[in-house]
C-alpha cells in the first residue's frame, strides 16, 4: 500500500495563483539566484584550489591515497619522453606543411619515434614504479598503478592537474 501525502490535492484555482505570486515576485528571486550562483562559484573555485594543491579530501577517488601521491610524485620528480611529445607533434605539424619531401619525411620519422620512445620508457616507468610501490606499500594492489604513472608522465609538466608537488631531480 502506498503511503499517503498527508494533505488533499490542490484545485486547479489554487494552483494557478500560487503560479501566478510565483511569476509577480521574480525580484526576489533573482536576487536569491545571483545570490547562490556567487556563492557556487566561489565554492567551486576554493574546490579547485584545493584540488589542484593537491589536498587530499578534494581529490577525485582515481588520485586518492598515498601510492597514488608517491607516484605523481615520482613521475613529476623525473623527465620523460611523452611530455615532450605533444610540442613534437606541434613542431611535426609545421614541418609537414613545408613542401620539401624530405623534410616532411623527418617529421613524420621523428613523430613516430617520438612515439616509440614514449612508449618505451612508459613500459620502463610503470615497472619501476610497481617495484617501488610493493616495497614502499607492501600489500597494496598494483593493478592501474604503472598506467597512471604513465599517462601522468605524458602530461606537460605545467598542465599537470594536481599540480607537481616536488622540484625534478628531487628524491623521493
Amino acid at each position: 500500500m502506498s503511503e499517503k501525502k498527508g494533505r488533499p490535492t490542490p484545485k486547479r484555482k489554487e494552483a494557478e495563483q500560487s503560479r501566478v505570486i510565483n511569476r509577480l515576485a521574480p525580484a526576489a528571486n533573482k536576487e536569491a539566484k545571483k545570490l547562490q550562483k556567487a556563492q557556487a562559484r566561489v565554492l567551486r573555485a576554493q574546490q579547485r584550489d584545493a584540488y589542484m594543491r593537491g589536498d587530499e579530501n578534494a581529490l577525485p577517488p582515481r588520485d586518492k591515497g598515498p601510492v597514488r601521491r608517491f607516484i605523481r610524485n615520482y613521475v613529476d620528480s623525473r623527465r620523460s619522453v611523452g611530455e615532450f611529445f605533444l610540442p613534437i607533434i606541434v613542431l611535426v605539424l609545421f614541418m609537414t606543411l613545408i613542401p620539401v619531401m624530405y623534410i616532411q619525411f623527418a617529421a613524420i620519422a621523428l613523430m613516430y619515434s617520438a612515439l616509440i620512445f614514449s612508449v618505451v620508457d612508459g613500459y620502463f616507468l610503470s615497472r619501476r614504479i610497481k617495484r617501488e610501490v610493493s616495497t614502499r606499500f607492501p600489500g597494496e594492489t598494483l593493478k592501474g598503478l604503472g598506467m597512471y604513472g604513465w599517462l601522468r608522465s605524458t602530461q606537460i609538466r605545467r598542465l599537470r592537474a594536481p599540480l607537481p608537488q616536488v622540484k625534478r631531480g628531487e628524491k623521493i
